[in-house]
C-alpha cells in the first residue's frame, strides 16, 4: 500500500466530530477538486503492507478505537484495502471510510461506515459520484457535500431530495469549503461560503441535512498536517 501519513488526532467532521480517531492517509487521487487542501497525497508517500499499517494504527489507539480511512481517494487502492478494513473491523474497531463515491464501493465491508463526498459543481469534479453506490449504502452510512457556493448549495439540496437521502443515511452534511491556501485564522473567514449564510438557506429551504463544519480548522492553524 501506499500511505501517505498515519496519525492520531480529534476527528474533524462527520457525526463523529470531536471524537480521538487514527487517521490512515493513502496517496494517489484520480480527482483535482479545485479547493482541495491535501494535494500533498496526490503523490509520493511511503509503500507499507497492510501488517504495518495496522500494527501503527494499534500503536497509536489500542482497540476499540476509532480509525479513518482517508486520502486522496482510498478506494484507488482497493485491493489491498478492503482486507485491511475488515482486519480493523474484526479487531473492534470502528472504521470510517472517506471516499469521493466515484469508485464503486459494493466490496467495502458492512460494518465500515462509508462517509461519501459528493462532488458538487464548483469543485470542478462534478457528475463523477457513481450513482450505483447509493444502492450500497446503510443506514450507519452518511453523505457528505462540501459547498463553496449558492450553485453548489441548489445541487446539494436538489440531489438529496431527488435521491431522498434522509431516509437511506445517518446523516447528510452539508459543509462550507475552505479555502485551500488558509492559513493563520482560525475561524470562519477561511470558509468559501459564509457558515452563516449557507445555515440560513438550509432553514429556509428546510433541508433534511446537517451543517458540518471542519473543527479541526478551528482549533489548529488550517494550514497544519497531521491534525
Amino acid at each position: 500500500m501506499q500511505i501517505t501519513e498515519i496519525y492520531k488526532s480529534l476527528q474533524g467532521e462527520s457525526t463523529y466530530a470531536g471524537m480521538p480517531c487514527v487517521f490512515v492517509r493513502l496517496t494517489g487521487c484520480n480527482l483535482r477538486c479545485i479547493w482541495c487542501d491535501t494535494e500533498y497525497s496526490f503523490y509520493g508517500g511511503k509503500k507499507m503492507t497492510p501488517e504495518q499499517v495496522f500494527d501503527e494504527v494499534e500503536h497509536l489507539s489500542p482497540s476499540p478505537g476509532l480509525v479513518e480511512i482517508t486520502g486522496g481517494e482510498p478506494m484507488l487502492q482497493e485491493r489491498e484495502l478492503v482486507p485491511l478494513m475488515q482486519r480493523l473491523v474484526d479487531s473492534g474497531y470502528k472504521v470510517l471510510l472517506e471516499t469521493s463515491g466515484e469508485r464503486h464501493l459494493e466490496h467495502v465491508p458492512e460494518a465500515v461506515v462509508k462517509i461519501v463526498d459528493v462532488k458538487c459543481p464548483d469543485s470542478g469534479e462534478g457528475d463523477t459520484f457513481c450513482l450505483e453506490n447509493l444502492e450500497t449504502l446503510q443506514r450507519h452510512d452518511e453523505i457528505k457535500f462540501v459547498i463553496s457556493g449558492r450553485s453548489d448549495y441548489e445541487f446539494a439540496r436538489d440531489f438529496a431530495a431527488r435521491h431522498d437521502l434522509a431516509r437511506r443515511v445517518n446523516a447528510v452534511l452539508f459543509s462550507p469549503a475552505f479555502r485551500k491556501d488558509a492559513s493563520g485564522a482560525r475561524d470562519s473567514s477561511n470558509c468559501l461560503v459564509d457558515p452563516q449564510e449557507l445555515a440560513e438557506w438550509m432553514l429556509e429551504d428546510n433541508v433534511p441535512a446537517r451543517l458540518g463544519l471542519q473543527i479541526h480548522k478551528l482549533i489548529w492553524d488550517p494550514a497544519m498536517k497531521g491534525v
